[in-house]
């Protein structure tokens, strides 16, 4: 039986802190051969893993990132504690900078990082300020990255700039979106999966392969498979790696 790739979606998120190195490197250990984590850009331009533009929701603080310079969120701690409580409050969990990631994925040469550039940065800062910063920072693990982002125009910069291969977080399902998509040609096309119509329309054929999220159901992830979706993106990796080998094994 087929089964789809598995992305850790922000690390292995629903264990650990999101888009931390410690969410990052849990999957990895897990045995996740793609993660996807978010960027955004302080105030003096530094990237760094993060989801939203308020620290709020991970952090506790109401203040906005893309407004603080790289010094005074260095030391913020990034530990959920909406989610977790106080389990992760003495590991010393920070926002973690985009080099920290990289230097974590050099050891780690095999996988494939989903690096998706967040429209608030890009629309604050310009896409060719931000696409200019990141691409220089994962230079030394180019091969291994694909610059992702619902900004298409930020994704023409991403290639010229070199990215190696790019994907097109998609808003919605239209007409509109399908002629972008053949104009801009991407090497992934990523969806809600919610968004995607009814089984018996099939997805947009064309030179990408499709990511789908949010999923942690393995029997959803394969319905979704057998529709053409190559790739699956789960906050939980370590429940759908078992989940599908579990299935498929009962299958053969």
């Amino acid at each position: 039986m087929s089964i789809p790739k598995l992305v850790a979606h922000r690390g292995y998120a629903t264990r650990f802190p999101e888009n931390t190195l410690l969410s990052i490197e849990e999957a990895l250990q897990a045995g996740a051969r793609f993660v996807e984590f978010d960027v955004q850009c302080t105030a003096d331009g530094m990237p760094v893993v993060f989801h939203d533009r308020s620290l709020e929701r991970t952090t506790g603080i109401q203040k906005n990132l893309l407004e603080l310079p790289s010094e005074k969120i260095r030391n913020i701690s990034a530990c959920e504690t909406t989610r977790f409580g106080k389990q992760f409050t003495d590991q010393n969990i920070t926002i973690p900078s985009l080099a920290q990631v990289v230097s974590l994925l050099k050891k780690w040469p095999q996988t494939t990082a989903f690096v998706e550039i967040k429209e608030e940065s890009l629309t604050k800062f310009g896409n060719a300020a931000v696409l200019k910063t990141v691409m220089a920072c994962i230079a030394p693990i180019l091969k291994q990255c694909c610059v992702i982002s619902y900004n298409d125009l930020a994704l023409r910069t991403a290639r010229e700039l070199g990215a190696q291969t790019i994907g097109w977080v998609l808003r919605t399902w239209s007409n509109q979106y399908h002629d972008t998509a053949k104009k801009l040609m991407p090497d992934y096309l990523i969806c809600n999966y919610k968004k995607i119509p009814e089984a018996s329309t099939p997805l947009w054929p064309g030179p990408w392969q499709w990511c789908l999220y949010e999923v942690t159901d393995p029997k959803l992830a394969l319905k979704l498979h057998a529709r053409g979706a190559d790739f699956i993106e789960t906050m939980d990796i370590v429940g759908m790696l078992s989940g599908l080998r579990l299935t498929t094994k009962r299958a053969t």
